[in-house]
């Protein structure tokens, strides 16, 4: 599997971590099911120009000249920040984690295959994909479902675009201006590689001509992807990919993220609540979980409303993990309200079914009547079973959606139930004298906290709501 990564010359944002965390979820449950999964995420430290363009300045180039620091103190500093930020939202990392600029040799060997093959042309030192010459024998927009005649109608006259034979075509290495930072010697010019041509570079180099899976964002589709079959039919005479997977767009409030309109939050504003968006902060679990409530394929909008009542859903969902952890079994067979295997069965079901991760959820959540009943002794289950139920969800809630278990207020769980349970101790001694004003006051006071005491036959629990 390979995955478009980051290109670093700015902070991770939202819409890149629902991504990665899609494709992190999709690692997770191929290395469950037993495969032996080989994944490639790149990092693109050089070639990626402003706009997604031919032309114009490398974003790494431009941060660093607007900074006044070397090209690859922005990548550094850019790179630890996002392996920080996917460490806290508890990412498997990669198996392999290319850069662009560690590939440049088989960048150059690639494009001097495709000018072989009659599909590049060489233009005062750049080197250019003919598209239209492709097309000739092949279908450039197979993936987009885009066809040449609609682009070739379409396309209006560009500045810094009169070295191309058609505006279509795009660059697999750009001769550079004496004043780019960032350039290698090769046979054409002192330059630097297109930004398509890096992925085609290292995705084939780490897993071979044709590979199972490359994701990315659906903004990556085209022309990003597309030119990545291009070259590698090209230059290799295959497609590269057998399965095309893009996950859609992150919004918020119902409107598309954008530093122009300011309708934008970076993660760790929502994480430390210091913004004017939302009421408060909120954890990397519960805005996992918010994520994982959406297939990777849905827009996703992020508003306050969705973040708190996915904070109470993940609340609920680590208290049933909680009372099953705690439950032991009986030495009776089960009675016939359980069936273990096939709550089992229906998890597999949804994950198997493209990644559904609502499905799951939802799965996971609608047991909880079960667990409850397991724990005040309404229902009982054999040894076998129980084993199998706590593997079920400890394997698919933190092994595959990659959720850990915090408590809402930031304290570890075993301090807050040390002081719920002297609290409930008070309230006991306050209702065994009759004083129901304090009772009352400590359950209240507790609600209003988020906490919610039940009262059953077994004494009082609690649950984070």
């Amino acid at each position: 599997m390979y995955v478009c990564g980051p290109t670093v010359y700015s902070n991770v944002h939202l819409g890149n971590v629902r991504t990665f965390m899609s494709f992190d979820m999709i690692f997770r449950y191929l290395k469950h099911l037993g495969y032996k999964v080989r994944y490639v995420r790149n990092i693109t430290d050089a070639g990626h120009l402003e706009n997604d363009a031919d032309a114009g300045e490398d974003k790494i180039s431009k941060k660093a000249r607007i900074e006044e620091i070397e090209p690859m103190e922005v990548v550094q500093r850019y790179t630890v920040d996002f392996h920080n930020m996917l460490n806290l939202f508890n990412f498997l990392p990669p198996s392999i984690e290319p850069t662009a600029t560690g590939h440049i040799i088989e960048q150059i060997e690639l494009i001097a295959t495709i000018i072989e093959n009659g599909f590049g042309y060489v233009v005062n030192g750049s080197v250019y994909f003919d598209v239209h010459k492709y097309n000739e024998t092949n279908d450039y927009g197979i993936l987009s479902k885009r066809k040449l005649e609609d682009l070739i109608h379409n396309t209006r006259a560009l500045d810094g675009q009169s070295d191309k034979k058609n505006p279509q075509d795009f660059a697999l290495w750009k001769r550079a201006e004496p004043q780019h930072i960032m350039k290698w010697p090769s046979p054409w010019s002192e330059g630097f590689p297109g930004w398509h041509l890096e992925c085609t570079a290292m995705s084939t180099k780490y897993l071979g001509n044709q590979f199972d899976i490359h994701g990315g964002g659906l903004d990556l589709k085209f022309p990003h992807h597309e030119c990545e079959i291009a070259q590698n039919q090209a230059a290799k005479g295959v497609s590269p990919v057998k399965y095309w997977m893009h996950t859609n767009m992150l919004e918020m409030n119902g409107q598309r993220m954008s530093k122009s309109t300011g309708n934008i939050i970076n993660p760790e504003q929502l994480l430390s609540g210091d913004n004017d968006k939302f009421d408060k902060g909120f954890s990397p679990s519960v805005i996992r979980f918010f994520m994982m409530q959406s297939s990777y394929k849905s827009v996703l909008d992020l508003t306050n409303d969705g973040l708190i009542a996915s904070e109470k859903g993940y609340n609920k969902l680590m208290e049933l993990i909680s009372l099953l952890d705690k439950i032991t079994p009986s030495s009776t067979t089960n009675t016939g309200d359980i069936s273990v295997e096939n709550l089992r069965n229906d998890c597999y079901a949804a994950m198997n079914d493209d990644f559904s991760t609502p499905m799951l959820i939802g799965t996971l959540m609608s047991n909880g009547k079960l667990i409850h009943g397991l724990s005040n002794g309404t229902y009982q289950i054999n040894e076998a079973d129980l084993t199998l139920l706590k593997e079920t969800y400890h394997s698919f809630v933190f092994d595959i959606l990659g959720l850990q278990q915090e408590t809402a207020a930031g304290l570890d769980t075993e301090k807050l139930n040390s002081t719920v349970s002297l609290l409930i101790e008070l309230r006991d001694n306050a209702r065994a004298n009759k004083d129901f004003a304090t009772s009352d006051r400590i359950r209240d006071q507790l609600l209003e906290a988020g906490i919610q005491l039940k009262d059953g036959k077994e004494g009082t629990t609690f649950s984070i709501n």
